[in-house]
């Protein structure tokens, strides 16, 4: 029999919180956070720097795997590094999954609407599905995540989603972000968290060309840089992927994004638009309680594929794999 102390039980404990701690990885003293690139290595993966800050007197990289588009946030003295300017980087990891996405990404930018990369895996029976969170005065549409879950638990687990998020969403949703995260920390979801921008501005008189992203005077650095920050606060690990207000956008926004290391991502299925998704669609709904008619259609395409679910032979694909398996092989 084995006796439990009190201190046995502080030190289980203490264990537990600083686990749950790592998890979370909250970064709420971020400074001098600032774009940096070039190779970082770590035995035996080779990765590339985004980002590099500082919280609580310690050094950290963004770091990006240019194989899968895995990112991650770690301790800069854990890696062997070499730093590049953005050119050097691009041209050291040319053959990559992650840099043929940024090179299409960057084709298809004359478009100023839905620029970006609209689909992924083809070849395969189902779709990658993103959700918007812009700002919105109501509450998360919880349907979607716990439809999906529902509907997916027998055959795919955690269920891949991927949330476009702003910065003004973040804070003013605190429980419905915290909501979020406890389904991904019961592995019921798998969350790619994708830049949409930190006030995404939108008016309703502007012409496209003026709108969104593209209003005159939009600081395109604090929009991009203090979302990510917002995100590293919250523990949420930013992705590579970045989705334009409104899907609007210009040749010369779409270059800019790129220069910051972020994947444009648009769509060819907009459910409220009435779009339908084919094999490797990259579905949008809104899940900030504004496009209840999406949701209600996701939720209707869902039902729709229960058997083919249960069969394994429509699936929910993680955006990151998707795009991933595209390029892969290329």
């Amino acid at each position: 029999m084995i006796r439990i102390t009190r201190f046995t039980l502080l030190t289980l404990l203490i264990i537990a919180s600083s686990v749950i701690v790592k998890a979370q990885a909250n970064y709420r003293k971020i400074e001098n956070y600032q774009v940096t690139y070039g190779w970082a290595h770590h035995f035996p993966q080779d990765w590339m720097i985004l980002r590099q800050f500082e919280n609580e007197g310690k050094s950290y990289y963004l770091l990006v795997n240019p194989q899968t588009l895995e990112t991650k946030v770690d301790e800069r003295s854990f890696y062997q590094v070499k730093p590049m300017s953005m050119a050097e980087a691009r041209d050291f990891f040319k053959n990559t999954p992650y840099q043929k996405a940024l090179r299409k990404a960057e084709k298809q930018s004359v478009n100023i609407q839905d620029a970006g990369i609209e689909s992924g895996m083809p070849k395969e029976t189902g779709i990658s599905l993103t959700a918007d969170l812009c700002p919105s005065h109501r509450p998360l549409d919880k349907r979607i995540f716990t439809d999906i879950f529902n509907e997916f638990k027998k055959v795919e687990q955690p269920v891949p989603v991927a949330l476009s998020v702003t910065g003004i969403w973040m804070r003013q949703h605190p429980q419905d972000l915290d909501w979020l995260k406890q389904m991904q920390a019961k592995r019921e979801i798998y969350i790619t968290w994708i830049n949409h921008s930190f006030n995404h501005h939108v008016s309703l008189k502007a012409p496209l060309k003026e709108n969104f992203l593209l209003e005159p005077g939009t600081d395109i650095s604090y929009e991009v840089l203090e979302t990510e920050k917002a995100m590293l606060k919250n523990g949420l690990r930013p992705s590579v992927f970045f989705r334009f207000p409104g899907l609007v956008s210009d040749q010369q926004l779409v270059y800019r994004i790129t220069d910051f290391g972020l994947i444009p991502i648009g769509t060819d299925a907009w459910l409220a638009k009435g779009q339908q998704p084919q094999a490797g669609s990259i579905v949008l709904i809104h899940g900030n309680g504004n496009e209840p008619t999406g949701v209600n259609d996701f939720i209707k395409l869902l039902q729709s594929k229960t058997q083919s679910i249960a069969s394994k032979q429509w699936l929910l694909y993680d955006l990151r794999e998707s795009v991933d398996e595209e390029f892969e092989g290329q």
